[in-house]
């Protein structure tokens, strides 16, 4: 049990390698516009309205820091978690001294536990974590590490500017307090969605975006989207693709943003370099969570006979490819240099079209495994009115 002044509990390599890499293809295909200056965020309220329930999944099992939490503080079976969500700090995002608590609308909140997904040095610069006072004073992150601590101003702490890259967590609040628990709330969420079917086709489970200005970055030009970017174009354009759609052809500067907006919720196609892969993607959302799959699978992927050979369409782009290409970039890039800036360009290697083709299965198998997990343990959640992790329930 904690007795110290400033009571806080550090894991080491509590979160599994894998474990960080999922859940950063889960925020880099998924997240929105944050809370704060810079930063990202995904919550799983946000998966579920999105039509990407199962991607809460393998967040589940993180729930045991609960016991953690609970242990160290004496506080055992008392705890709910409060909130759940990745957030990530890109180029300029900060926090200056604060505590949890000091906002009135989150005195609820009795601890946090901040679970670091990537690496100081390695992915991101600046971003040291400090407490004001006791020991440590400074907390370097890095990936499957955890630290806890209590929600008020026994922890005053500060999170140092990011200069480069990108800061990825996984933050957990835990709260005394059962009417702000978490999973009643998701649970009420997941009824609604379409779990009765036990063997569903991939289009029960395409994501769908939510409103364009939940994407679009800085927050402050949402109604006008006269300068910055979408964040799910500008994540695409640093792993080095772009979106295609032939519709883009009729569209002139005469129509509005809604016009283009429309667009991403069509069909597109995806090019690298000068090649147009021929396969279209339900709209961005689809596109983009493909694209972060692949990027996530391909350091492991080999032309492996267990992919499906078929035919693969790549052709080399036109001029009137190009047009089309132009007019969305032009649309939803308008500041190419601020997105390379807060994403920071990342190499996917090497133009691989059978193993990106060969990642759709693999996507496809990935994502129909949790849907069946899903559809097994929600009516167990429901009855218990809970969210837990039951691993020999899960098939």
């Amino acid at each position: 049990m904690a007795e110290s002044e400033h009571p806080r509990l550090i894991l080491h390599k509590f979160l599994s390698p894998d474990l960080c890499k999922e859940l950063e293809f889960i925020h880099k295909s998924c997240s929105t516009i944050g809370y704060r200056k810079n930063v990202f965020s995904t919550t799983l309220s946000h998966l579920i309205a999105t039509n990407s329930p199962h991607l809460i999944l393998p967040f589940i099992p993180i729930q045991k820091l609960k016991e953690k939490v609970e242990e160290f503080f004496g506080c055992e079976y008392e705890l709910f978690i409060e909130f759940t969500g990745l957030i990530s700090w890109s180029k300029g995002a900060s926090i200056s001294w604060h505590s949890d608590d000091n906002r009135p609308y989150l005195k609820q909140r009795d601890y946090a536990a901040v679970c670091y997904l990537n690496s100081y040095g390695v992915d991101f610069g600046g971003g040291l974590f400090h407490f004001q006072d006791g020991e440590p004073t400074t907390f370097i992150p890095m990936a499957g590490d955890v630290l806890i601590y209590t929600a008020d101003s026994r922890n005053v702490h500060s999170v140092e500017e990011i200069t480069k890259g990108e800061r990825l967590t996984l933050t957990l609040w835990f709260t005394r307090d059962k009417s702000h628990d978490e999973d009643v709330k998701l649970i009420s969420f997941l009824t609604k969605c379409p779990f009765n079917c036990s063997d569903p086709s991939p289009s029960d489970y395409l994501p769908l975006p939510a409103s364009q200005n939940m994407y679009w970055f800085p927050p402050e030009q949402s109604s006008t989207y006269q300068s910055g970017f979408d964040i799910r174009f500008a994540r695409l354009h640093v792993l080095g693709y772009k979106p295609y759609s032939s519709d883009a052809s009729s569209l002139t500067k005469k129509h509005s943003s809604s016009d283009f907006s429309d667009i991403l919720l069509e069909p597109l196609s995806v090019v690298r370099g000068n090649e147009l892969f021929d396969k279209e993607f339900a709209n961005l959302s689809h596109l983009l969570q493909m694209v972060q799959f692949y990027h996530w699978k391909a350091p492991q992927l080999q032309r492996s006979s267990e992919f499906k050979m078929e035919p693969i369409k790549v052709v080399p782009i036109s001029t009137s490819h190009r047009e089309n290409i132009c007019r969305l970039t032009v649309e939803f890039l308008k500041d190419e240099h601020l997105a390379e800036t807060i994403f920071h360009c990342m190499s996917c290697g090497e133009n691989d079209w059978v193993n990106f083709c060969g990642t759709v299965d693999l996507w496809e198998a990935y994502t129909s495994k949790l849907w069946h997990k899903m559809v097994v343990i929600l009516p167990k959640w429901v009855a218990n009115q809970s969210i837990f992790y039951e691993p020999n329930g899960w098939v």
